[in-house]
């Protein structure tokens, strides 16, 4: 028995009764038929069979077009004018007749060629079968990102703070209590700093950027908030001092030094602090260079925010032990400009946040 159905729009299906192989008797399946007008039961023996579901033919399809190709050549005759016909008309004669007479090699070519092919027409030229792949790939596709969303997972990605990129003023761009967290800003202590800044009593600091701005950011009208970003800013610098670079396999990595030496070189950072520098900044105590990419696009956020948005790097570049192409490159992975000036005689590089922000263009790597 074989039963076949060409009615659906892209599919046909096929239905065949299985083949009873071996000695053994075959499984009876039966239908019961119920009339509910004479409440009667009919049992009804059932075939078992097999159905399998294809995509239909093109095979059709081509031969009805070349069919029509050449009925057209046949009505315009070789001396019309209009014997020209448009290159589609033309490849499917070719392909026809090389599907016909060429060579095995040529065979295969046009048959590549055509499986291939994808009309430009928004698929007015799709057969059934096309036209099946074609709607199964909108359902796919439909909950995949858009070119945007992709971007801005690329930028998350990015070792750099987050910010408020839409700000409307530069202040409102990087804000300490958001790169920080309010939490580990608000345990920062400072009223150490202000007293003896206060008294005048001399403070010895490991960083040459932090101790030239100490006195005139305590002075500052905001001077709890700016003192705590640039003491922040003195944990982060400590922190990375404190890593040793790696050697052999671990070349490229930087370790931290074992828990309580560094926490000792931190004081008095408290406990808040410090697992938030060593949770941010490094993984188990190992720094990748995402972690050390990320450090340093931080240091150049809060010495932005110290020195009012315009920051000589020189400071800072000694601080962090950098050659300057290295500090002038983290500066504009933040959206700085860096510019150079005078001062003493001197070549000085400057770092400049303003907006709008001017990030450097993603490199693409060329194609082979």
């Amino acid at each position: 028995m074989l039963l076949h159905s060409s009615s659906h729009r892209t599919l046909e299906y096929t239905g065949r009764e299985e083949q009873v192989t071996g000695d053994k008797p075959a499984l009876r399946h039966y239908v019961g038929i119920f009339d509910p007008a004479t409440r009667e039961l009919q049992l009804v023996e059932a075939s078992k069979m097999v159905i399998r579901s294809t995509v239909r033919d093109r095979q059709a399809d081509t031969t009805a077009a070349a069919h029509k190709t050449a009925q057209k050549v046949s009505r315009l005759g070789t001396d019309s004018p209009a014997s020209v016909l448009t290159f589609q008309t033309t490849t499917e004669m070719k392909n026809v007749l090389g599907e016909t007479f060429g060579t095995r090699k040529a065979q295969k070519a046009i048959r590549a060629l055509t499986e291939n092919a994808i009309t430009r027409d928004g698929g007015a030229d799709l057969d059934a079968g096309e036209l099946a792949l074609m709607n199964s790939l909108k359902g796919t596709t439909a909950d995949m990102a858009t070119r945007e969303q992709l971007q801005a997972a690329i930028d998350k990605a990015k070792p750099v703070p987050s910010g408020n990129y839409a700000a409307e003023d530069i202040a409102e761009v990087y804000v300490p209590e958001d790169v920080i967290g309010q939490e580990v800003m608000r345990a920062i202590p400072v009223l150490d700093w202000k007293k003896d800044v206060k008294a005048g009593k001399p403070i010895q600091l490991p960083s040459r950027f932090v101790a030239h701005r100490l006195s005139r950011v305590a002075a500052h009208p905001e001077a709890v908030r700016r003192l705590r970003v640039l003491r922040y800013l003195l944990w982060l610098i400590g922190f990375w001092q404190a890593a040793r670079p790696g050697s052999g396999r671990d070349r490229g990595l930087h370790k931290l030094p074992s828990q309580k030496k560094w926490k000792t070189l931190l004081q008095p950072a408290p406990d808040v602090v410090l697992e938030d520098i060593r949770q941010k900044f490094s993984d188990n105590g190992i720094m990748r260079k995402f972690h050390v990419d990320l450090l340093m696009t931080h240091c150049c956020v809060f010495a932005s925010i110290i020195d009012d948005f315009e920051v000589n790097t020189m400071d800072l570049r000694d601080d962090l032990k950098l050659e300057q192409k290295e500090m002038n490159q983290y500066f504009k992975e933040i959206g700085a400009q860096v510019k150079t000036q005078k001062v003493d005689k001197r070549q000085e590089f400057f770092g400049k946040l303003a907006l709008p922000l001017a990030f450097p263009e993603t490199r693409q790597r060329r194609r082979r």
